[in-house]
């Protein structure tokens, strides 16, 4: 034991002037400046967003089914419950890493009756003898060039990256189960318009055939009438099994079986109106907020703490070796005379493998230029898609607006052509194309309000709103560190 306090001398030294090898890494920022290239219109304002507002955009729609159906696929939802499930992992990983930091002990033990062979050892062989041996061996790795402190440095940025995803998810599913929302209204309300035409088309097609049967009529206005009335009855299959479909995504989402869900989606509810002003704030806020920015970003950290880990490869590894242990071959297995022990420092330093440990690092530093060039391909396409989303959103309303007034004018054409052609002014073909181009219309303009409302709910996904207000949700959910802050 005379040369353990040199020993520790020794590697206290070492530990104090070595430092961590490779870089360090500095945070990098979307760095976008100005304003939006999008004009404010139709409600649009570059005001700042209130928090929580953005946080729980979908009741601005002020529909309730929608806001129980948002809660719902909180706590179904598959895909949310994967990324949770990915950050989990990532925490565990983290710990795995951080456990190299600490001395490992094994335990080994074995007990044997042993006898010599006569062949072998003349006078001596032959003889049976009891074996004991119980040990403990531990060993410490020193970090002195912190190979351990990069790769926990690594893991625990995927754990960031892991928090990102999940909020990824979340500002994902939010506008997903709003979009199928409004979808299912809007087949439900197209539904709606088209068995409303269809009764009038029905009136149009009766009256015509009785003046036919009353031969006040010729059989072409008769026919015509119920070829009107047969195109639109076969709309209504097609419009049946888009409702379906879009029921069954929306159950799918809120991670249920399909139909299970109907009871919540009668037909008593129409398609959600926008509010009058929506505030998006400026491109700054939006790209800090959102979080899959955030999670390239964090991916090029813990890329950069790889090169740490690599360019660690190319020192030595130093390690306190340390064994205890009873040895005997009588059963006197616990006396003193058992006892042996062995402590000292090891070394191990790969001084040469054929240029891979430097091929290494170059791999692990040309991964952390890809990443970085995916962090600002991620920020060039979030901007766009705020962008687009600002546009659709105000020029869909103004098309919105053009269809309403379409439509009141399909509306008074379609009576002044039924009216005219009861007095015998006008022959059928005007009121035939006056109910087809109203029915035409009045379903575009549907789509077209349902297209508004979707769009707003892209353009809050596009801000990145919908995962602050469930994140205390989550964690009541999950475990206490479910998500968390950074």
């Amino acid at each position: 034991m005379r040369f353990m306090p040199r020993l520790l001398v020794l590697i206290s030294l070492l530990a104090g002037g070595c430092a961590i090898v490779g870089p360090d890494y500095v945070e990098v920022q979307p760095g976008v400046d100005g304003g939006w290239t999008a004009q404010m219109e139709k409600g649009l304002e570059a005001s700042r967003p209130d928090r929580d507002v953005l946080a729980e955009w979908w009741k601005v729609l002020d529909d309730p089914v929608l806001t129980a159906l948002e809660e719902k696929a909180v706590q179904g939802n598959l895909d949310l419950q994967t990324s949770l499930s990915r950050l989990r992992q990532a925490r565990l990983l983290r710990g795995i890493s951080e456990s190299d930091l600490y001395p490992t002990l094994n335990a080994s033990g074995v007990v044997q009756e042993e006898r010599g062979s006569e062949s072998l050892q003349p006078g001596a062989g032959g003889t049976e003898e009891e074996y004991y041996l119980a040990q403990f061996d531990s060993a410490w790795e020193l970090d002195l060039f912190g190979g351990i402190r990069r790769s926990i440095e690594a893991a625990q940025a995927e754990i960031g990256a892991g928090r990102a995803d999940v909020r990824d998810v979340l500002v994902s599913l939010m506008a997903e189960v709003a979009v199928n929302y409004i979808e299912v209204r809007t087949y439900q309300q197209r539904l709606d318009i088209t068995w409303a035409n269809i009764r009038t088309q029905e009136e149009t097609y009766e009256l015509n055939k009785s003046r036919y049967e009353a031969g006040l009529i010729d059989q072409l206005a008769e026919q015509q009438s119920l070829r009107n009335l047969e195109t639109s009855r076969s709309l209504i299959p097609r419009l049946t099994i888009g409702l379906r479909a879009a029921k069954n995504r929306l159950a799918v989402l809120l991670g249920q079986e399909p139909g299970s869900i109907d009871e919540l989606l009668v037909a008593d509810k129409g398609i959600p109106q926008v509010p009058p002003k929506v505030a998006v704030g400026i491109p700054a806020e939006a790209m800090r907020r959102r979080p899959d920015i955030r999670r390239a970003e964090r991916l090029l950290a813990a890329q950069t703490a790889r090169i740490g880990v690599a360019t660690a490869e190319l020192y030595p590894k130093f390690r306190l070796l340390g064994t205890i242990g009873l040895e005997a071959i009588t059963s006197n297995f616990f006396d003193a005379q058992s006892r042996f022990w062995g402590i000292g420092p090891g070394m191990s330093w790969n001084i040469f493998q054929g240029g891979a440990l430097r091929l290494n690092i170059d791999l692990q530093t040309e991964r952390q230029k890809e990443a970085m060039i995916f962090y600002k391909s991620t920020v060039l396409q979030a901007l766009q898609e705020v962008e687009d989303a600002l546009t659709a959103y105000a020029k869909e309303q103004m098309r919105e607006e053009s269809l309403q007034k379409a439509v009141a004018a399909a509306r008074r054409t379609e009576f002044l052509a039924r009216d005219r052609y009861d007095a015998g002014l006008t022959d059928f073909y005007n009121v035939l194309d006056a109910q087809r181009a109203l029915l035409e219309l009045e379903d575009e303009l549907t789509l077209s309000r349902a297209e508004v409302a979707s769009n707003l709910a892209r353009l809050y996904k596009a801000l990145g709103g919908g995962w602050e207000y469930y994140e205390n949700l989550l964690g009541q959910m999950q475990q206490p560190e479910a998500i968390g802050n950074e």
